[in-house]
C-alpha cells in the first residue's frame, strides 16, 4: 500500500497577506515536494467537506455559524490572531473533511498512511472558540469521525507543534478513548499545557503534557519520546495514531524559541511511524499545523513523508542548532511520577 497526501486548491484561498499563517506556507511545501520528485510517488486523496454532523461532534453550532457568517461578511479578524476571508469557511470545512477522508482511507485499507496538507490549521480551535490561527479543529473532528465509524475504539494523538494544542486537549480531556500527547514550549501561547493537566473524569491520565523551556532541541525531544511517549503509548494500545504536525519548534522559526533541527524532526517522525507499525498495524494520519519559516517547514514535511514511506534518509540543509539546550531530566522525572512510570 502507498502513502497519500490530501490537498485541494481551496486551502490556498484562506489567505491574509502579511499574516504568518498564509497560503505561501502550503505553496512552499508543494513546490519542494515537486522539486524533490516525491510528489509523483504519492497517492493524491481528494478531500471532501466535513458535514455539519461531523463538525458538531466537536464544535458548537454557534461557533460553526459564527465562522460561516464572518467569512460571508468579508475579510476580517475573529480575534487578534485569527482571520477569515470570503472563502475561509469553505476552506476550513474542507480542511476538517480532508483529515476525515485520510482517516477513512487508512482504516479501509485503501492506503497505508497519509499526510493531510490542509489549511487553516486546527489544534487551537476549542469546541466553542476559533483562535490561534485556527477555525475548526481538524484532528479532533477526524478523531471523532473515526470513533463514530466503529472501526476503532482507542486513538493516540501526538502533537509536536511548538504551541500547546489547547483545543484538542479541551475536546478530549474527559474521554478515555483518546490519548492526547503534546510537547511544547512553556510558557508560550496559549498559556495552557502544564504538566499537571492530565485529563479528568473517565479521561484522567489520558493526557500527557510536556512543557519545555525555550531552547530545548534534538536531545531533549528524543529523550521525551524514549522515556515518556513510548511507554504511555504502549500502555494505551491505540488502534490509530493521529499526528498534529507543526514545524515551528525548529531553531530558525520566527514565532518561537525552540532548537529542534530538521534531523531532530526526522527522528521524531520515524519514531511515530515505528510506533504506529508496532501498536496499530501502521495506521497513522498526519495533519499540518504550524511552521512559519517557509523553508524549514517545507523540509520538515518532506522528511515526514520520507518517514511515512519507510525511508531512512532525510534532508537538512540548515544543520543543527548553534545554541546549547537546557536539560529535560527534571521534567521527565516529574512526569514519570505523575503517570506512574517506573
Amino acid at each position: 500500500m502507498s502513502t497519500a497526501f490530501v490537498y485541494d486548491p481551496i486551502y490556498l484561498e484562506h489567505h491574509m497577506p502579511g499574516h504568518p499563517e498564509n497560503a505561501r506556507r502550503l505553496e512552499r511545501i508543494l513546490a519542494l515536494l515537486e522539486e524533490s520528485g516525491l510528489r509523483s510517488r504519492l497517492v493524491h486523496l481528494q478531500p471532501r467537506p466535513a458535514s455539519m454532523e461531523e463538525l458538531e461532534r466537536v464544535h458548537s453550532r454557534q461557533l460553526i455559524t459564527f465562522v460561516q457568517n464572518a467569512a460571508q461578511s468579508g475579510s476580517g479578524y475573529l480575534e487578534p490572531d485569527t482571520y477569515v476571508t470570503p472563502r475561509s469557511f469553505e476552506a476550513a470545512v474542507m480542511a476538517a473533511g480532508g483529515v476525515i477522508r485520510a482517516v477513512e482511507a487508512v482504516l479501509s485499507g485503501e492506503i497505508r498512511n497519509a499526510f493531510a496538507l490542509v489549511r487553516p490549521p486546527g489544534h487551537h480551535a476549542t469546541p466553542t472558540h476559533a483562535m490561534g490561527f485556527c477555525l475548526f479543529n481538524n484532528v479532533a473532528v477526524a478523531a471523532r469521525a473515526a470513533l463514530a465509524s466503529g472501526k476503532v475504539t482507542r486513538i493516540f494523538i501526538a502533537d509536536f507543534d511548538v504551541h500547546h494544542g489547547n483545543g484538542t486537549q479541551e475536546a478530549f480531556a474527559d474521554d478515555p478513548h483518546v490519548f492526547y500527547f503534546s510537547v511544547h514550549q512553556f510558557p508560550h501561547y496559549p498559556g495552557t499545557g502544564y504538566w499537571n493537566e492530565i485529563g479528568y473524569g473517565e479521561g484522567k491520565g489520558t493526557i500527557l503534557n510536556v512543557p519545555l523551556l525555550a531552547g530545548t532541541g534534538d536531545a531533549g525531544y528524543a529523550a521525551i519520546f524514549t522515556e515518556l511517549v513510548w511507554p504511555l503509548a504502549e500502555r494505551f494500545q491505540p488502534e490509530l495514531i493521529l499526528v498534529s504536525a507543526g514545524y515551528d519548534a525548529h531553531w530558525k522559526d520566527p514565532l518561537a524559541q525552540m532548537h529542534l533541527s530538521l534531523a531532530g524532526y526526522a527522528h521524531l517522525a520515524r519514531e511515530l511511524v515505528k510506533m504506529s507499525a508496532q501498536l496499530c498495524g501502521g495506521r497513522t494520519v498526519w495533519t499540518l499545523e504550524g511552521g512559519y519559516n517557509l523553508d524549514t517547514l517545507a523540509y520538515g514535511v518532506l522528511n515526514s513523508f520520507y518517514a511515512l514511506m519507510g525511508e531512512e534518509h532525510y534532508a537538512d540543509p540548515f544543520g543543527p542548532s548553534p545554541y546549547p539546550e537546557p536539560p529535560v531530566g527534571d521534567v521527565i522525572a516529574r512526569l514519570k511520577q505523575v503517570h506512574h512510570l517506573s
